[in-house]
This record gives structure tokens, C-alpha cells and sequence, in this order.
């Protein structure tokens, strides 16, 4: 017989390399994961920081508005030349109060009012918004009238553009919505300290103008407050509700899993499908005016719930099942054992679900097109059947505005919104930071 002798030494010294390579590989797959999810990271927080500044760098000057001061004679004659001493709100009312604003300017910059070109070049540097704010301040204290004040009156969008360096100056003077003996009286003012950007209160108290130097979101911010406090009162209690039977008290079969289904399809629904809901069933059907917070609340309302119910059931589930047992085992009753256990416990997790989808709301704008909301809206709504607008479609509609100085405007109503949205997150983190529980 002939002798085999096996070889086993390469063998052997051939497997610990092999296992160096494969757990070589791993740790290469491994650095690879992590550069491709911190890649993933900054090229979203690239977006995000881009988008940031875009919307900041065009808006922030919208908190800053142009303002000229002038010597404002209260004329008796124009004001009130029946001598009633501010008694007749109507002639108050029906004043002419840009020519007020006009004589204090030609008085100003001293032009001649005869000489119709430059008596309306210089008018033109003030805003036509002037008559409500010289109408204001009469109607809110009459014994002015018959004096001189000094007010800082609105300038023109073209002044505040100019002063914010929106347009070339350098160009020819053709090309220019300003011409040099404009921009040689708003030196002559600057240089006074009678033409200064000043805090834009306006912004935040003024409603819908088509001139930009007047417009705010005034009404917009009370219009959304109305749509938030209808989709609270509405949407939380149904919506918790609904999740605590769901989660707690349905028997499982296919109806509840038929409805669990259509729940989270509905979370996915595209909101303006919810717009068109709201204006088939309230306003074709129930007959609900148009623009009115009642119809947007509701429709907001209908798109938050699937919301609200996801989150609410997952606080619930998170509830250990041993708080249950334990409530059962001590006697108490399943409405007890949900009521008083489970639901105080959950409470965090409804919250932070609540507000996040109240934050969601308040940032939709499909919908409220569709039901109307995107009517013009000077006026702040007195109630809920009253036409209002919310937010997000201010923006879209300042979005749409031909005129240069509306994009800052639509910029700034993009920070406020973005201001609240994350305002509304911050408390949903800290809610449920300060009140979860671990288990």
C-alpha cells in the first residue's frame, strides 16, 4: 500500500487571512454607511440652510418701512369745514387727507404747486396709504384738527425700494422708476434726518392693501388663530376619541381593520382632496358662506384627524400593558383602568401629536383656495362666519403681485409663518420631554 500524507498547514495558515479580509470588508461596508448618512445629512442641511437664507436675505427689510416726516397742517377747512368740532364722524370720515399730506410735502421740499410735473413728482414719495393713517389718527383724537403736527408718514414703495437698495440707482434715468430730482429730494430729506427706515408695525397689524408700503398680515394672523382654535375644539376630542376606541374598546375584526386601513390612507391623502370635500359638502350642500373660518376650520379639521388618531393610539400602545393589568387586577373597571391609568400616561404622546398636527394645518394653503379663502381681505373678521384669509394664502397671494416691493413682503410673511411653525415643534419637543416617561 502506498502512504497519502495531507498537507493541512496551508490550509491552516490560509483561513485566519481569509477572516482578515472579510472582517476588513465589514468595517469598509461599515465606513461607507456612515459616509453616505452624514453625505445624506448635509446635502439636506445644504438645502435647508440655502432655503434659510434665501427667504431671510429677501425678508428681513420687510420689518423696516420708509418713512418721511412731515409738518402736517390739520386743516379746519379740509377736515371739517363745518366747524361741527369733530363731531360729524362722516365728514371725518370723507376728509381729504392726501391733500394734507401733499401741501406738507411741496411745503417741505419748497416746490411750486402751479408747476404740475414737479408737484407730482413730489407727491409721488408719499404713499396713498397716507389717508387712512392721517384719517386714524383724527377719528382717534379730533382736537388735532386746526394744528400743525409733526408725523412720520408712510413713503412710497418706490422710496422704500430705493432706500433699500432694491433697484440700480446707477442706471440712466429713463430706466429708473425714480428720476434725479426724486432721488436729489430724498438726499435732501435723508441727509434732514426726515426720511429714515423705521419699525414696520404695519406688517403685523395691517390687512390686504394692493399698494405693498400698507399691506400686512394682520388679518391673516387672526384668520389662521380662528382656523387653529375651530381644529383644536373639533379635532382633539374626536380624534382621541375615535384612537381610544380604536385602541382599547373595538373588538378586532375586519370592520375595525377596515377602518384602521382607511385611517392611515387618509393620513396620506393629498390636501387639496380635502378642499374639494369642503367644497362639496359645506358650501355646495350645508350651504356655508365662502372665505369663512367656520369652513376652513372644518376642512382643516377633517384633514388633522387621521393626524391626531395615529398619534394618539401610538402614546397609547406605548402605555406598558402591565399599568393595565395591574388597574384590573386592583378592581377597576375598563373605563377606569383607560381613563385614569392608561390616558394620563398616553398624554404626552397626544400632545405632541396634536400640535404637530395643528402646525400642519396651519401650513396648508390648497385647501383654503379651494373653499374661497383667497378673497381679498382688508378688514379683520368678527366672527366665524366672516370673510377671512389665513397665512399661507397671504403669501400666495403676495406671491402673485407684480410689484417689486411685494416679494420682501412675501418673503417676510414666510418668516412669520416659519417663526410660528417652529414655535408650534419647539412646544410639541418640550411637551413631551418635560412629561414622557420611560418605561
Amino acid at each position: 500500500m502506498s502512504d497519502f500524507s495531507i498537507d493541512t498547514s496551508s490550509a491552516v495558515s490560509k483561513a485566519p487571512a481569509r477572516r482578515d479580509i472579510g472582517i476588513k470588508r465589514r468595517y469598509a461596508a461599515e465606513r461607507r454607511f456612515k459616509a453616505y448618512g452624514i453625505t445624506a445629512i448635509a446635502i439636506g442641511l445644504l438645502f435647508l440652510c440655502t432655503l434659510l437664507w434665501t427667504v431671510i436675505s429677501q425678508g428681513y427689510t420687510a420689518f423696516w418701512q420708509t418713512e418721511i416726516r412731515l409738518p402736517i397742517d390739520f386743516s379746519q377747512s379740509i377736515i371739517d369745514p363745518g366747524n361741527t368740532g369733530g363731531q360729524d364722524a362722516g365728514a371725518l370720515m370723507r376728509a381729504n387727507y392726501p391733500r394734507l399730506a401733499q401741501d406738507a410735502i411741496y411745503q417741505r421740499l419748497g416746490v411750486d404747486a402751479s408747476n404740475r410735473q414737479e408737484a407730482q413728482r413730489a407727491a409721488a414719495l408719499v404713499s396713498q396709504g397716507v389717508r387712512l393713517q392721517l384719517r386714524d389718527m383724527v377719528l382717534s383724537d379730533p382736537s388735532i384738527i386746526g394744528t400743525t403736527q409733526d408725523v412720520w408718514i408712510i413713503a412710497s414703495s418706490t422710496v422704500d425700494s430705493a432706500l433699500k437698495g432694491q433697484f440700480d440707482l446707477s442706471v440712466e434715468e429713463s430706466r429708473r422708476p425714480l428720476n434725479d430730482l426724486q432721488l436729489g429730494w430724498m438726499s435732501q430729506l435723508e441727509e434732514a434726518g426726515d426720511l429714515q427706515q423705521r419699525f414696520n408695525t404695519g406688517l403685523f397689524v395691517n390687512g390686504a392693501s394692493s399698494r405693498a408700503e400698507t399691506a400686512g398680515v394682520g388679518v391673516a394672523i387672526i384668520g389662521s388663530f380662528f382656523l387653529m382654535v375651530i381644529v383644536l375644539v373639533l379635532a382633539l376630542p374626536i380624534g382621541v376619541a375615535a384612537a381610544i376606541y380604536l385602541e382599547e374598546f373595538a373588538p378586532k375584526n375586519k370592520l375595525t381593520d377596515l377602518i384602521e386601513v382607511n385611517i392611515n390612507n387618509l393620513a396620506a391623502v393629498p390636501s387639496i382632496v380635502f378642499g374639494l370635500l369642503g367644497l362639496a359638502v359645506f358650501i355646495n350642500w350645508f350651504g356655508l358662506p365662502r372665505s369663512a373660518s367656520l369652513v376652513g376650520g372644518l376642512v382643516l379639521t377633517l384633514m388633522t384627524l387621521p393626524t391626531i388618531i395615529i398619534a394618539t393610539r401610538a402614546a397609547l400602545k406605548a402605555v406598558p400593558p402591565s399599568i393595565r393589568a395591574a388597574a384590573l387586577g386592583l378592581g377597576a373597571s375598563r373605563n377606569q383602568m383607560v381613563f385614569q391609568h392608561v390616558l394620563p400616561l398616553a398624554a404626552p404622546g397626544i400632545m405632541t401629536g396634536t400640535i404637530i398636527g395643528l402646525a400642519q394645518a396651519l401650513g396648508e394653503t390648497a385647501p383654503l383656495l379651494l373653499i374661497g379663502m383667497v378673497a381679498f381681505v382688508a378688514d379683520y373678521p368678527s366672527n366665524l362666519m366672516s370673510p377671512a384669509t389665513a397665512l399661507p394664502v397671504q403669501i400666495y397671494m403676495w406671491a402673485n403681485e407684480a410689484d417689486r416691493a411685494f416679494v420682501e413682503r412675501t418673503s417676510g410673511a414666510i418668516i412669520i409663518l416659519l417663526a410660528f411653525l417652529a414655535l408650534m415643534n419647539i412646544a410639541a419637543v418640550l411637551l413631551r420631554r418635560r412629561f414622557e416617561r420611560r418605561w
